[in-house]
């Protein structure tokens, strides 16, 4: 499976120090490339009412949509510390997210803080998945 380029990681790893995580000390940062080569990148922005959050990869896609891209050719999701090994997937809501803007052989990249990688494509991680092609679009 492809590597992405290291701007695409670069750019998660940086805007995951711009996270908001006072309650779970959890960075979070993703950066999406779109079918047109534009990366957005975005980072978890915690609430006192939890349920308000937002996820790294929720605010990476309000990004791209709100900048005028609607297709993701890939995505970069950085996550915990380095050399812990522990690689931080996208929850199920933002894997259905992703669904929304990618199809199932959309590569997404998951790393640790320290650069230890694992690519999985959206069909694993999210098999089966009802998207747009449902609906007839």
């Amino acid at each position: 499976m492809s590597n992405p380029a290291p701007d695409l990681f670069d750019a998660a790893l940086a805007v995951r120090l711009q996270a908001h995580a006072p309650y779970s000390g959890f960075r979070v940062g993703a950066a999406i490339r779109a079918d047109g080569g534009r990366i957005h990148a975005g980072c978890n922005v915690e609430n006192a009412a939890y349920p308000q959050g937002q996820c790294a990869e929720a605010t990476a896609i309000g990004l791209m949509v709100a900048s005028g891209d609607r297709r993701i050719a890939e995505i970069v999701v950085v996550g915990g510390d380095a050399g812990a090994g522990v690689l931080c997937t996208p929850c199920g809501g933002c894997r259905q997210r992703i669904r929304e803007f990618a199809g199932p052989d959309t590569p997404i990249h998951v790393y640790d803080a320290g650069g230890h990688r694992r690519t999985f494509t959206l069909g694993e991680l999210l098999p089966f998945s009802f998207g747009p092609d449902n609906l007839g679009f």
